[in-house]
């Protein structure tokens, strides 16, 4: 990877933690839609799985002493089975496939996110069974769309859990899904130690933009970041699906 290439993903990693930080979310679905502008799906998703280990990793580990485990253990036990039969469906798209994939389902993410529940209310389903769900699906589009953090808030709503509780299960599901993506990546031989520097770097900086946007927090408007963020993606979704819309349609080199 160039050199500038490489500075424009540190900092649109940097960023893109700011943006969790303050925002409390939408950080990780805008640094892989950065990510897939640079590399193919198959390469961007399992960076971005790593990167996004050490950034939920690390919330989860500031809020251990509040996360509920009666819950992680049932969000994660399908994650693996269903990322593996996830990956036999990415690897038979083609790259210009996968990206118009990701990019109508950032869209919907970012303007219409109930449609992703379709006609499910999950705050609704019994509490024991709701994340044995939530599991399989997360485990299945982790692999072909890559970030489901939209897909995953509905089903933490009218749990009760105090702010901690909340913000330290949430992130140690997210960081669960990373790392099972991490493994079905790399039971089927995806090379991390060749990503290296990049992985080491986006790590870092993901580390700093949290550390900006902790004490951004309470002098900046979220609205005015959320306005920011939906245009920035929306642009780069509308890139993804019609750009590689195009190359699938044959009408570009």
């Amino acid at each position: 990877m160039e050199v500038l290439d490489l500075s424009l993903l540190c900092l649109a990693a940097v960023l893109t933690a700011v943006l969790s930080a303050v925002v409390g979310m939408a950080g990780g679905i805008t640094l892989l839609a950065v990510m897939l502008i640079f590399y193919d799906p198959l390469i961007a998703i399992p960076i971005h799985g790593a990167v996004q280990l050490v950034s939920n990793g690390s919330r989860s580990i500031i809020q251990r002493r509040h996360i509920r485990w009666s819950i992680i253990w049932r969000y994660g036990a399908l994650l693996f089975p269903m990322g593996l039969l996830g990956l036999s469906l990415a690897e038979s798209l083609p790259p210009a496939g996968a990206r118009c994939l990701i990019g109508v389902f950032v869209l919907v993410a970012t303007w219409a996110p109930r449609l992703l529940l379709i006609g499910t209310h999950p705050e609704l389903a019994d509490t024991h069974r709701r994340f044995w769900v939530l599991g399989g699906v997360v485990g299945f589009l982790n692999i072909t769309v890559g970030a489901t953090g939209p897909l995953i808030a509905p089903f933490f709503l009218s749990l009760g859990l105090t702010r901690q509780a909340l913000i330290g299960t949430k992130a140690a599901c997210q960081a669960l899904g990373h790392l099972a993506k991490i493994a079905v990546f790399g039971v089927t031989g995806f090379a991390f130690i060749q990503f290296a520097l990049p992985l080491a770097l986006l790590s870092v900086c993901v580390v700093v933009g949290t550390w900006i946007g902790s004490r951004l927090l309470e002098h900046v408007s979220e609205v005015w970041f959320i306005r920011l963020y939906r245009t920035v993606l929306t642009l780069i979704a509308v890139r993804l699906f019609v750009w590689d819309g195009l190359a699938l349609l044959g009408l570009r080199g």
